[in-house]
């Protein structure tokens, strides 16, 4: 039976929980989900936690407030001015507190998101850039499909 190494492509059903037991991610109601190891598209704490896990099991994971997706980084909320916004996307699009708004990345392969908080008068948009659970405690569990290593 083989084992999660550090390298492996997996595929597996996920779910991932906030404080209040509110549902961030679910896939056990699709299609599972597939990723490579090593790669980012989980953060390095929940992949630890998926080391070792042999294909066909199932776990939970409690990880502590900040673990699972670092501290919350108070330099990571900031004004975006309006003139910037709507060069960055549809200049009639109505931001809302609460939206998340897509940036691309100044390299421009990728793009990163964040969350509206306020919206002033000149159109310029507090946004929090701090992943949503940051800083918060993280219930992660999962039911392993396939490992191949």
């Amino acid at each position: 039976m083989a084992l999660v190494e550090s390298s492996s492509f997996l595929t597996l059903h996920y779910r991932l929980m906030g404080p209040n037991g509110d549902v961030v991610v679910n896939t056990f109601a699709q299609q599972p989900a597939t990723l490579s190891m090593g790669q980012g598209q989980l953060s390095p704490a929940l992949e630890a936690c998926l080391l070792g896990m042999a294909e066909g099991s199932q776990a939970t994971h409690e990880l502590p407030a900040g673990q699972a997706f670092g501290p919350r980084n108070p330099d990571l909320v900031q004004w975006v001015a309006g003139r910037l916004l709507r060069e960055l996307s549809d200049p009639d699009t109505a931001y809302h507190p609460g939206d998340v708004v897509q940036f691309p990345a100044p390299d421009g392969g990728a793009s990163y998101a964040g969350v509206v908080q306020q919206v002033r008068d000149d159109g310029a948009v507090l946004m929090d850039f701090n992943h949503p659970l940051a800083g918060q405690p993280v219930r992660f569990e999962v039911q392993l499909i396939g490992v191949l290593n």
